[in-house]
């Protein structure tokens, strides 16, 4: 295929259509790959889990997955990727646990482009190491698909592989870069990968760093994860989490006073950010139920240490932007 999609293409809406798309991207891939071996970076995302799921299917113990745990992922997303692809799937999966050294590096640093730098050099870094390692390896796999073809060109930045030493370029493997997300979401399904994985919110390279506004500490960057999860947990059991296209928690880089168990405490406040949007270059705010706030704050001021506070974003894009870094 070329990197133009064409008009005549059907989109992927129906079980059928996407069983279809996948074996005919089966076969294509036993033909481009051969006996050769692919090797991928599995970040756990909708793209890259999808494009796994394929490859396994169509070469099996050929693709080598790479999964590097760099500290600023969702809590749960690494156990769940080495369940899936290597408990489930049977895939060929190298786990990194490289959160010290992500973490170690990026102490100190408040600059946000400083922080997206460190954490694109190590996570290339860290890939090319473990790609050093091993023999045989002709392809390179990418979760690319159409709209980053459409703004950036074919090859997907956040992954960082156009950044890998010359004497490591491999010829590349794109078997969705002709899909939307919404496509390669029933794809996902079709290829039996739990629905948490599939319907995964969009979420940036540098992970849970850019809601950890100022240089990263570990405990501000864990209170960021614990939040995170209870705001999902809670969304989830509202039947919102369909519903509402992104939403996360921010904890910044200052305290105020508050009182915990009658004792005067300062500590961080937790920032909710739920927004809806078509293209992302625009966002409403979403409306969330004042009850179900009351429920988050309550879990949130509760469970997670280091926190008296939570508010609400209200602000649109623009003039906020989705992140906040």
């Amino acid at each position: 295929m070329s990197d133009k999609r064409p008009e005549s293409m059907q989109r992927i809406t129906t079980a059928a259509q996407a069983t279809a798309f996948i074996d005919e991207q089966t076969a294509a891939l036993r033909r481009q790959i051969g006996d050769s071996k692919v090797l991928l970076a599995l970040s756990g995302g909708v793209d890259s889990s999808v494009v796994a799921a394929l490859l396994v299917k169509a070469v099996g113990k050929q693709l080598v997955c790479v999964h590097v745990n760099h500290g600023l992922l969702r809590k749960g997303e690494p156990e769940q990727v080495v369940k899936v692809f290597r408990d489930e799937l049977g895939a060929d999966l190298v786990y990194v646990d490289a959160v010290d050294r992500f973490l170690d590096k990026l102490a100190g640093v408040a600059d946000p482009e400083q922080k997206r730098k460190i954490i694109g050099k190590e996570f290339i870094d860290v890939f090319a190491e473990e790609a050093a390692k091993l023999d045989g390896i002709k392809f390179l796999a990418q979760g690319t698909i159409y709209p980053d073809i459409l703004e950036s060109g074919p090859v997907k930045s956040h992954h960082n592989v156009g950044g890998l030493p010359p004497e490591m370029h491999f010829e590349l493997v794109e078997p969705i870069k002709l899909l939307f997300k919404d496509e390669v979401r029933v794809v996902g399904r079709a290829l039996g990968l739990p629905e948490g994985m599939v319907e995964r919110q969009p979420f940036p390279g540098p992970g849970l760093g850019v809601r950890c506004p100022g240089a990263i500490t570990r405990d501000r960057l864990e209170a960021v994860r614990e939040a995170d999860a209870i705001l999902r947990e809670e969304f989830a059991a509202a039947g919102l989490a369909g519903k509402v296209w992104q939403y996360f928690t921010v904890v910044p880089d200052f305290k105020s006073t508050g009182v915990k168990d009658g004792l005067r405490s300062f500590e961080w406040p937790v920032i909710i950010r739920a927004v809806n949007t078509r293209d992302a270059m625009t966002a409403t705010v979403e409306e969330i139920p004042y009850g179900l706030l009351r429920t988050i704050v309550a879990r949130i001021t509760a469970e997670v240490p280091g926190v008296n506070r939570v508010l609400y974003d209200l602000t649109p894009k623009p003039s906020a932007t989705i992140e906040y870094e």
